[in-house]
Parts: C-alpha cells; structure tokens; sequence
C-alpha cells in the first residue's frame, strides 16, 4: 500500500491534537463531512445509490466518534459556502473535533458560474476557508483528494480531476493540512478492479436504464469510506485504536501488472473437474466421493478437500500428527473425538489436534458432505 502525503504534513498533523483520540476521559469526537454527492447521504428511495459518507460511521467506534455527514449534491467548494452550509459546521466544531473536506467534481464544471472554481487560484482558496475555520474552532482539518469517477477508455482508467487533485495535494503541502489522497487510492482500487468488474461498485441499473459512473453503490461507497479510513490511519497511528473494521482495501496500481511474473498462479476451478470415487478413508466402511481440490496447485501450504460419505460410509479411526478441521456442508453424522460421541449437522466444526483420534460415519438417508483442512506438513 502506497499512502501518498508529505511528510512533513504526517509529522504536524500527529502534533494537531489528532493523536489525542487516545485519552479515555474525552468526550467523542466528532467526525464533520464537507463535500459533494460523492460523500453525500441517501434514502433508500434512491437504492442503490450511496456516498462514502454514509458508510463511514461503520468503520469507527460510535463511543469514541460521531460521523456527521453534511455532504450535499452538486455542490462545490465555492456553492457550499455561499450557501450557508459551512455555517452550522463551525457553529458545533470544538476542540479535538475532525473537519473532512472533499470536493472537486462540481468545481470543475465550467458551464456554471455558481460552482466553477478555476484550479490554480480561485479552488485552493475556497478549501483554505474550510481549513481556516476548523483551526479557528481548534478542530483538525482534512484535506481529501476528489474520489475518482469510473471513466474507462480502451481499456485505460481516465483521470477526470488531474488539475484539481493536484492543487488539493500542493494546499496541503504549503498550508501543512492533512491530506489524504483519496483520487490517488480509489484510482489504484478501480484500476486494479478492471473495466467490467467496477461497474458493480457504481450506481449502474441496467433495467431502469441507469449508468452512473460518478455515484456509488453500497458496495462502492463501502470500499471509499474504507480507503478513507486506511489513509486516515496513516496519517494517525492512533486512530486505529478506535476502528472497528479491517481496512486491509485497496490495492497498489501495478498489482494487475504483476501477475505476468506470478510464479504460482491463482485460479478458479470447479469441483465437478476433481471428483474421484473411493473407498472409506482409514479403513472405513463403504463408499465415499473425494473432491482433492487443487491438488495440482504447486506451492500450497494446505490441504483443502471436500468429501462425500455416501449411505453406510466413514473415515475409520486414525492417530493425528498434524491439525485437521472438518466441517460438516450437508447430512448428519456420528463423529467420535478421543473416545466421545458427538452427533453432528451442517454448520458444526470439528478441530482435531496432533496426538487426537477421531472417526466419523454417516447417519441416516442423506449423504454427508465435508470440507477439510489441513496442513502439509505436521504442526
């Protein structure tokens, strides 16, 4: 993973009062989003449609953060402001509060003089306002990067913010705000993706006719807020404290472009292509169905096999060197752990440990069917 931020701004931002979110005796933060329809809320009458604000709360700890989501659509930088947007955010911001601050698709749009702000001067001096107020409150700004749109073109990912991305990255620098880059991660994330496979993160509604290719579904505003909160970790170590999601998102922008020298390639089989017939498995009884999933796969640590203990069948009893899981998938079966009985039906998981007997038989009309695992070499 590749955070991209100054490091001077990493520095200052952990000496803000960021790091603060440690001490147990502060009352919560509150997390403010400023931005666009991106970041934005919705109902479910507009499902699928969702902003990355909205799925933010899901990855902090309500008892230490309070996600307060003022995003707007169609909304600029300049348009959020003259409309009074920003007002009711600095009248609640206090000490130790965080001001996310997102825009750029609406500044872009020349066509209207309401929301246009050029990139070079009048955009960095609209977000310095923003920034401005939350010091003044002494709450810590964050700069994000516009989260980049699903514009595709013969095979290439397109950049439709390049100008403005690159002035929020120069504000922060210059100002020492805390950026995350947010149009550099969410363009490594669909890259990666690919053309056909992102279009299930975007607002794309084949039957109502419906392709948005700058507005998110759940899924899609799920993996922003997830990038956003990955950065935001970078940016504050202790922040990961108070996250209660993994945010292990994302992928660098050449992991599609190592795959030619992948020694060990991944791969997609079914198990219809594995099937073998076989007798009871350590003299047991009757017959059995072995699915050796890739057992062809060089370089595997593990075992995985699934097996199909027809009418009458077992695994006989046998001695363990090494750990194996069994987990029942369908039927009913009588599995005997170091000399106990144990009746067991689909969603029971049975771990049995080096020095461990186990047997296992089929009961009743229908098969049993289990998954299996284990190491290839003893524990």
């Amino acid at each position: 993973m590749s955070v991209r931020f100054p490091l001077l701004v990493l520095f200052l931002a952990g000496l803000a009062g960021i790091a603060g979110i440690g001490d147990a005796s502060a009352e919560p933060r509150r997390v403010f989003i400023a931005g666009d329809s991106t970041a934005a809320e919705y109902g479910p009458e507009r499902a699928p449609r969702n902003g990355w604000g909205q799925q933010l709360q899901g990855f902090l700890d309500p008892a230490w953060f309070e996600v307060r989501n003022h995003a707007a659509g169609g909304r600029s930088s300049r348009s959020f402001i003259e409309e009074g947007r920003l007002e009711p955010i600095v009248r609640e911001l206090r000490k130790g509060d965080v001001l996310l601050i997102q825009f750029g698709h609406n500044d872009a749009k020349y066509e209207d003089p309401r929301r246009y702000d050029e990139p070079e001067q009048a955009y960095p001096q609209w977000l310095m306002r923003y920034v401005a107020a939350a010091r003044e409150r002494g709450a810590t700004p964050i700069l994000l990067t516009p989260v980049s749109r699903r514009v595709w073109d013969f095979g290439s990912l397109l950049d439709t913010h390049a100008r403005y991305t690159q002035a929020v990255r120069e504000l922060a620098a210059r100002e020492q705000v805390a950026l995350i880059d947010l149009n550099a991660g969410s363009t490594d994330w669909l890259r990666v993706l690919g053309d056909e496979p992102s279009k299930a993160y975007f607002e794309h509604v084949p039957e109502r006719g419906v392709r948005d290719d700058t507005h998110f579904s759940a899924a899609g505003a799920t993996m922003v807020a997830c990038l956003v909160v990955r950065d935001w970790k970078a940016i504050d170590p202790a922040l990961a404290a108070h996250v209660v999601r993994d945010t292990d998102c994302g992928a660098p922008a050449g992991a599609r472009a190592d795959l030619a020298a992948q020694k060990n390639p991944s791969s997609v089989v079914h198990e219809r292509d594995y099937a073998k017939a076989q007798p009871g498995p350590h003299g047991g009884a009757g017959a059995t169905t072995a699915y050796p999933l890739f057992a062809d796969a060089a370089g595997l640590s593990f075992v995985m096999r699934k097996r199909v203990l027809h009418k009458g069948a077992g695994i006989g009893l046998h001695l363990h060197e090494k750990d194996e899981i069994y987990y029942v998938l369908e039927g009913r079966g009588r599995y005997v752990l170091d000399g106990k009985v144990h009746d067991v039906v689909p969603g029971d998981a049975m771990l049995t440990r080096p020095g461990s007997t186990h047997a296992i038989e089929q009961v009743g009309d229908a098969d049993l069917v289990l998954l299996i695992a284990y190491p290839l070499t003893s524990s």
